[in-house]
């Protein structure tokens, strides 16, 4: 993937590694989405609990982790940050939407009105939305897309270039989206949104520097490309906490 970028004449200080979730019970959540998703839940550790698919070789652009974590808050208004899931079919999307709701999701009303995806929340209130059949998620896996509202797509998609390693894709016409460079796992999609942030986002995204690069170099490069220091309460942390220029945060891992 690195040599890709160099060939494409840019180094990408970072790459996307993980989604971070917060949660007031991070165990039932993620055994929740590893349900959902037919994921797996990871070995705990002290902090996070882990769900990727079976097999997973951390970190790989196949599938992007998601990560739960624990805290106090309890969840205010609507997700800024959600997941897309794929279907196969109208059958297979109906059949999902019935999975899930076994499961302990529950539907949400977000103001979508007459659309062809559903919209549900897991059992957090999180929403999320389960989608009609497209091709163009025919080889995501189950996650079709991470969607993120922006006030500006297009003003903000070339940081999140930058940030994610990612490339320039096609898979919306209402927004922007990026993808892997090899073409796997699901896309990020920047979605135009009329709603101010007024919170700290509980859904946000994780990435780090490749294994043998400088941390506070990524770091700089970021902030350089309009990225800001913010202080959510982290305390003394191997990672950093930035907002990107909308001020959406998201955190520089330790290199990996």
């Amino acid at each position: 993937m690195r040599e890709l970028m160099r060939e494409c004449g840019r180094t990408m200080p970072t790459r996307l590694v993980h989604l971070v979730v917060d949660a007031a019970d991070p165990a039932r959540l993620a055994r929740f989405w590893a349900a959902a998703l037919g994921w797996e839940v990871a070995p705990e550790e002290p902090d996070e609990v882990d769900v990727w698919p079976p097999g997973f070789s951390y970190p790989d652009s196949a599938a992007l982790p998601l990560v739960f974590v624990p805290v106090p808050e309890p969840k205010a208004g609507k997700n800024r940050v959600h997941l897309d899931l794929a279907s196969k079919s109208r059958r297979h999307q109906a059949a999902e939407v019935e999975r899930l709701l076994a499961l302990g999701a529950a539907p949400a009303g977000i103001g979508q009105r007459d659309v062809p995806w559903t919209v549900l929340a897991d059992p957090e209130g999180n929403e999320f939305c389960v989608l009609d059949p497209r091709p163009v998620y025919r080889d995501t896996g189950p996650v079709a897309a991470v969607v993120a509202d922006c006030a500006d797509p297009a003003a903000i998609v070339g940081f999140w270039e930058l940030a994610t390693g990612w490339k320039p894709a096609s898979s919306t016409d209402s927004g922007r989206s990026l993808r892997s460079p090899d073409g796997l796992g699901p896309y990020l999609e920047l979605l135009p949104s009329l709603d101010r942030k007024t919170v700290k986002n509980r859904i946000h995204l994780d990435v780090a520097p490749y294994q043998d690069d400088d941390h506070a170099a990524a770091v700089r490069s970021l902030t350089g490309a309009g990225a800001t220091p913010v202080d959510i309460g982290q305390g003394n942390v191997p990672w950093t906490v930035l907002a990107d220029p909308e001020g959406s945060e998201f955190c520089v891992l330790s290199p990996r």
